[in-house]
């Protein structure tokens, strides 16, 4: 507990009025009602003025620190509210460095809560993927074990089974390699100049089947007829496109389309990837470039997929120095697109 302003500024007044007193006292002829007088207006002056001075410049600000203090105590630190006036005063000065501690100790464990949030519910959902492979290929083998294999209908049915979801492990593994690689920045992009158009179709060759048991057109479209030249890595803007368009293909209507746009600006190029499906609810917009993170787990399961796709996707346009973006609405079909800057061509001298 801090000693009351009040007292404080009587007992440095007193000392003040009785040395004034005394020193008045000390000239000859001074009579003592002078004397007397001096002591009061020496005492009421300093203690209105050390009073004040007390009050506002240090007990207050010393206030408000001990209430900082015992909220740090108790483990309380919600965001004060910081002072961003100038100010001379030390103790204000103090109390800010303390509101500032406080301040940037809530958002550390806000976000320590968060990764602990994140790695939980990462940790769940590839321990889920994984095990969904492995029981099944573990299933199947037991099975021609216990007597199966004899069997040449069922051992081929079984084996080409168990080999799927083999592969599905080994696909589950690749993508959480390539992920990772990228996360952490050890993945050297091979950028060269890239005509994004013939990308595209490369693309549409590769899931023309896939498009085709869905019924699925695939469409192209673009502003002009000349080139559309990025400096990009080939290999991965391929692999951002085909797990764009393939998750249009799996997730649209059936009897629908997935459409390639590509838009020629001055100095970029937007691709965007748009299907007619259901569309995505506002509510996992968010997250939905997070890893293993699907809008419907159970009906997405059944369409196969790592569910990483989208990550890898953003970390590769992140390594691009580009955003991809989603425009939903439930019942209207997704859009997805991105910039990329365009690479201007040489003229020919």
């Amino acid at each position: 507990m801090f000693l009351q302003p009040r007292f404080v500024a009587t007992i440095l007044a007193l000392l003040i009025a009785v040395a004034t007193a005394s020193f008045c006292s000390m000239i000859p002829g001074t009579p003592k009602e002078t004397v007397f007088i001096t002591f009061l207006v020496a005492a009421t002056s300093s203690f209105l003025l050390i009073y004040f001075t007390i009050e506002f410049l240090i007990f207050k600000e010393l206030s408000k620190i001990n209430a900082v203090f015992e909220k740090l105590k108790k483990k309380d630190f919600k965001k004060a509210r910081l002072s961003t006036e100038f100010n001379m005063n030390p103790m204000k000065k103090l109390n800010n460095e303390i509101t500032l501690f406080a301040t940037l100790k809530q958002k550390e464990i806000e976000d320590l809560k968060k990764m602990e949030i994140y790695r939980r519910e990462f940790i769940a959902d590839m321990s889920h993927e994984l095990k969904t492979p492995i029981f099944a290929a573990q299933g199947y083998i037991h099975t021609l074990l216990d007597g199966a294999l004899d069997d040449p209908e069922v051992n081929q049915k079984f084996l080409k089974k168990a080999a799927k979801s083999l592969d599905g492990l080994d696909e589950l593994v690749q993508d959480l390699l390539i992920l990772s690689e990228l996360e952490t920045g050890s993945v050297k992009m091979k950028k060269e100049p890239t005509d994004l158009y013939m990308v595209v179709m490369e693309v549409f060759d590769q899931l023309e089947k896939k498009a085709a048991k869905r019924n699925v057109v695939l469409l192209s479209e673009r502003n002009v007829e000349k080139p559309m030249v990025a400096e990009v890595d080939r290999g991965k803007l391929f692999q951002v496109l085909r797990n764009l368009v393939e998750n249009g293909i799996k997730y649209g209507n059936e009897d629908g389309f997935v459409k390639v746009s590509l838009e020629s600006e001055k100095d970029w190029v937007e691709v965007s990837v748009t299907d007619d499906g259901p569309g995505i609810p506002e509510e996992d917009q968010r997250r939905i470039f997070e890893r293993f993170y699907r809008v419907e787990k159970s009906r997405s399961k059944d369409k196969g997929g790592s569910g990483l796709g989208l990550a890898i996707a953003k970390q590769i346009l992140d390594a691009h120095k580009s955003k991809i973006q989603l425009i939903s609405k439930p019942g209207n079909g997704s859009t997805f697109s991105f910039r990329l800057i365009k690479k201007k061509l040489e003229k020919p001298s």
